[in-house]
């Protein structure tokens, strides 16, 4: 155990990849979690599969309404743990082939949706003088890509806010940071070597490895090595306002 057993985590997102990952994970430190999803039944699956008893709950993180009626419904819970993971992929285009529509609906899912989020369960880590938060950003908000514009500005700006809410919370005793993870083995991931190879007139493999090669290790990062990097994040209590790097060593 890491001294995570008997604390109650939430985790948006957490019906299928990285959230049904990270919250196994932190059930098997002993955390009570809240899986947190648009669909009930993917998050009624996550909660079946946890070691320890957990909660799933809906919601659609950048609908405030929806984030409030969240909020109420586990009124009861003592989040101490807050995992915003929820997110998009958004269009794989040019700028200027993008719709407004398209890009406020990436914005809406990545960053409203932190920080509607954050905004909801804040007061109750404030009155206690204790939390952590830990918010998924993207190496993709570091570093250039081609062809996917909202998405990388949007995880800038997770990080944006993460480094500045850290600064307003610490007072509170919250810790509050970003995880960047790289190119991560996914079904989202295969769709985008899917459609960089119908532009590019190759082949998903090769569009797969292309993308590899720029990172030291020359490899993509495996779910499990997110989950587990979220784990060693809460173990380390003198870090707040901090971006962790999670890829391969692509920005290196």
């Amino acid at each position: 155990m890491s001294g995570l057993e008997g604390r109650t985590a939430l985790v948006t997102g957490g019906g299928s990849g990285l959230g049904a990952g990270i919250a196994r994970a932190l059930a098997a430190q002993g955390c009570r979690v809240v899986v947190v999803g648009r669909r009930q039944q993917p998050i009624d699956d996550v909660c079946r599969s946890l070691e320890t008893p957990g909660r799933a709950a809906t919601c659609d993180v950048s609908d405030p309404a929806s984030v409030r009626a969240l909020a109420e419904q586990i009124a009861d819970e003592e989040i101490s743990i807050l995992i915003n993971n929820a997110g998009i992929g958004g269009p794989v285009a040019s700028l200027v082939d993008i719709e407004p529509e398209e890009w406020d609906e990436v914005f809406g899912a990545n960053v409203r949706g932190t920080y509607l989020v954050c905004r909801a369960f804040l007061p109750g880590m404030m009155s206690r003088n204790a939390g952590d938060i830990i918010n998924l950003a993207s190496v993709s908000g570091k570093r250039p890509l081609a062809r996917r514009t909202p998405y990388c500005a949007s995880k800038m700006a997770v990080i944006g806010l993460t480094s500045t809410l850290a600064f307003e919370v610490g007072e509170y005793g919250i810790n509050v940071n970003s995880l960047s993870p790289g190119p991560v083995e996914s079904e989202r991931m295969d769709r985008n070597f899917r459609l960089e190879a119908e532009r590019t007139g190759t082949d998903p493999e090769a569009a797969r490895a292309a993308f590899a090669g720029r990172s030291a290790l020359g490899r993509l990062v495996g779910q499990d090595e997110v989950a587990q990097a979220v784990v060693a994040m809460l173990g380390m209590p003198g870090m707040t306002g901090a971006d962790v790097d999670l890829s391969a060593g692509m920005v290196a």
